[in-house]
């Protein structure tokens, strides 16, 4: 069992290591930064979302999406042609330069997929990406256990 502990979380932790390092280092080109980087790619699959629903689909505070959606905003990426509604429920669009960068970011991350998925086939992928998810949603389960231990 401890070395199964010692597994997970090292291979956990290494994984997380290097996807931080590789979105600093493709993403160097486009001085953006990894909250950029989600909103723009999910903006440019999805043609268009709310702040809510990208923090909900980056799995990212309000506060830090608010933050990138300000700096993609001022930096002429995204724009919220109805800003006079509530600023959280305000569909987000690309620009043009949006749409631009939103191509090339996406097309980075699908060769880097491409690339992180060798050797595995599509049934072994297929089984990991569920076994992941489900792994994800156990922790997150005796996460909210303890909150609610906490509350209650």
């Amino acid at each position: 069992m401890q070395e199964r502990f010692k597994t997970f979380t090292v291979l956990i932790a290494k994984i997380s290591r290097a996807i931080r390092r590789i979105k600093t280092e493709e993403m160097a080109e486009f001085d953006l930064k990894s909250p950029h980087v989600s909103c723009l790619y999910y903006l440019y699959k999805e043609k268009s979302l709310t702040a809510k629903e990208l923090c909900d689909i980056c799995d990212e505070d309000k506060a830090a999406v608010s933050r990138s959606i300000d700096f993609l905003e001022t930096n002429g990426y995204i724009a919220a042609p109805d800003a006079a509604k509530k600023r959280y429920k305000t569909p987000l669009f690309l620009t043009e330069k949006g749409e631009r960068i939103g191509a090339e970011i996406a097309k980075k991350i699908d060769d880097i997929l491409a690339k992180a998925s060798v050797g595995l086939s599509e049934e072994n992928r297929e089984i990991f990406y569920k076994s992941l998810t489900l792994i994800s949603d156990n922790l997150q389960n005796i996460c909210e256990n303890y909150e609610g231990e906490k509350n209650g």
